[in-house]
């Protein structure tokens, strides 16, 4: 099984499927069906409401707010507003930002209603929020979001089976603290009208627009969501992550109020985040009809169901490089642990050798530690030692994740390409993977997937090979392989666009994916061949690390921003 053509094909497929599965979809023309969500139709808001920045307080915010109630109204919804001042600290931030000295800023969200055939049944809402930063014309953030939702809503006003009222909510001020959630959750009679949520945000111009957040005991909602929509991207590793972070958006003040709720963004094209270049020509047209069409099939399905989702045991969900979602109770990843322990151990029964297990386990735990080490002393070469500017580090993900894959490969390379060499080295290299995925098991349930899939996949594989000592499944091999490696440079991929510019070791998880899955296919060669390789990707990665310490601040950097400790906001 150890031919270099073997390992070759699996990388491709991999890269492949790692293509498709950070691919948004094609955007819908303006000629597509009335009934469906159209990016292109989207599009017209867009550009209207990203002519020009439209800070809070500001005479392009009220015309623009203006242009949002005639639309609602023209879609047939009764539109209000609803009225109060900022606070005293986000006035002050406002302030700041614009080099104003206003004593007062209205605070206004734009309330839309439309009509069910039951009105007296919980209504569906769907929130984003209207005012942009100070100097960014916002088309994504979060024009993507309120035009969205202007196209779900004239969707959804097609529908002659809509049972269930729907309530638009633009909030103001979110920009500064969620000020316009807060007075609605606090003081408008809707919020008590409210059964389900759907919130959107952007943190970026494009990507996969994904579902990173839900209510809490999101069984049902996530098996909701899941067949709702044609192009799911979600995962509960997204839910698990976002759930420990400082983060917050509008739907952080509706969660406690316990509605079904489900939040979607994407973070792609990370410099346009907040960026005088967030513009509708600049926006990521697939990004926004895979965005549109997750709201539009999971609004319909609300509106039209007789009970909304309920509170019950979180579940694991993710989708399969954007074609389908699979989902379980987390139980599943017990069996399937003990399907990869009974597989390697069958293995390794063949011709037990201990010297060899602890030595593969040992190069694992190495692969882990030095790898960690190195992610981390270069995301310190590449300027993290310091005083950053945190746009700036956004607009330099790209470069961040061709320096953490250099860095991740040399390390590897160096140390199993040669070795483990034998059936025993091999199940001694899964070892520490099988922990750290039991670990996982024990305390993060719902995103232990990334380890227990692939663990059942490759401990299938051993079965296999268990089973036929003197015919290696080559074919099994090189699809599981393509298979979990794909998936391991999609996630790592969309872990170094989250938080890779704070944390890059979260590539050790991806790694620990595709290690066991690529080690039985590789073929051996020379030493100085596989010692000047790992070489050629270090000095690569070190060069793009000082590449982006010494490179000149980007263009798309924050209008408003000064140089400060680098964070993460959703």
């Amino acid at each position: 099984m150890k031919n270099g053509k073997w390992l070759m094909a699996a990388i491709l497929l991999a890269i492949v499927l790692a293509i498709l599965g950070t691919t948004p979809p094609r955007p819908a023309p303006v000629s597509a069906p009335p009934a469906e969500f159209s990016a292109m139709r989207a599009m017209g808001d867009i550009e209207r409401i990203a002519r020009a920045p439209h800070p809070s307080g500001s005479d392009e915010h009220a015309a623009l707010r203006g242009y949002l109630m005639q639309r609602l109204g023209g879609l047939g919804l009764t539109v209000r507003t609803q009225n109060g001042q900022f606070p005293e600290g986000a006035r002050a931030a406002l302030n700041r930002r614009s080099g104003a000295k206003a004593e007062r800023i209205p605070l206004v969200n734009v309330l839309g209603l439309l009509r069910g055939k039951e009105p007296n049944l919980p209504a569906v809402a769907l929130m984003a929020h209207y005012d942009s930063v100070w100097g960014s014309p916002a088309a994504a953030d979060d024009g993507a979001g309120v035009a969205s939702i202007l196209e779900t809503v004239r969707a959804l006003s097609l529908d002659r089976d809509r049972k269930r009222d729907v309530l638009v909510i633009l909030t103001d001020g979110e920009e500064a603290g969620l000020n316009g959630a807060k007075m609605f959750f606090a003081e408008a009679g809707e919020a008590g009208r409210i059964g389900a949520i759907v919130n959107l945000e952007t943190r970026g111009g494009g990507g996969k627009a994904n579902l990173f957040q839900t209510s809490a005991l999101n069984g049902e909602a996530a098996r909701i969501w899941a067949a709702s929509a044609p192009h799911l991207a979600g995962t509960s590793l997204a839910t698990f992550i976002y759930s420990i972070l400082p983060n917050d958006t509008d739907l952080s003040v509706a969660l406690p109020r316990g509605y079904a709720a489900w939040n979607f963004a994407f973070i792609g094209r990370p410099g346009l985040y907040h960026s005088p270049l967030a513009t509708a020509q600049n926006l990521d047209r697939g990004a926004l009809q895979q965005m549109g069409e997750q709201t539009l099939g999971l609004a319909r399905a609300l509106t039209q169901t007789s009970e909304l989702p309920g509170r019950a045991p979180d579940i694991v969900f993710f989708d399969v490089f954007g074609l389908f979602v699979l989902h379980y109770a987390p139980w599943w990843g017990w069996a399937m642990l003990a399907v990869a322990f009974a597989g390697y151990g069958m293995m390794a029964m063949r011709r037990l050798d201990p010297p060899a297990l602890v030595g593969g386990a040992v190069r694992m735990l190495a692969l882990v530690v030095l790898t960690g080490g190195l992610l981390w002393a270069l995301n310190l070469v590449s300027g993290a030692d310091g005083p950053v500017n945190y746009y700036d580090r956004l607009a330099a993900i790209p470069r961040l994740q061709v320096v953490a894959l250099c860095g991740s490969l040399a390390v590897g390379l160096a140390l199993l390409w040669r070795r483990p060499d034998s059936a025993s080295g091999e199940v001694g290299l899964v070892l520490p993977v099988w922990l750290a995925g039991a670990t996982f098991q024990v305390f993060a349930p719902t995103a232990a997937y990334v380890l227990t899939v692939p663990l059942l996949l490759s401990g299938v594989v051993a079965l296999l090979r268990g089973a036929m000592p003197r015919r290696d499944p080559v074919l099994a091999s090189v699809i599981v392989a393509a298979l979990v490696t794909g998936y391991a440079l999609l996630l790592g991929y969309s872990l170094m666009q989250a938080v890779g510019p704070v944390v890059p070791m979260v590539c050790l998880v991806p790694l620990l994916m595709a290690v066991p899955v690529l080690v039985p296919l590789r073929r051996p060669l020379p030493k100085g061949a596989v010692r000047g390789a790992a070489a050629v990707l270090l000095v690569l990665a070190i060069g793009i690390a000082l590449w982006v310490r010494w490179d000149a601040p980007a263009a798309s950097v924050a209008a408003y921003d000064q140089v400060r400790k680098l964070g993460v906001k959703g």
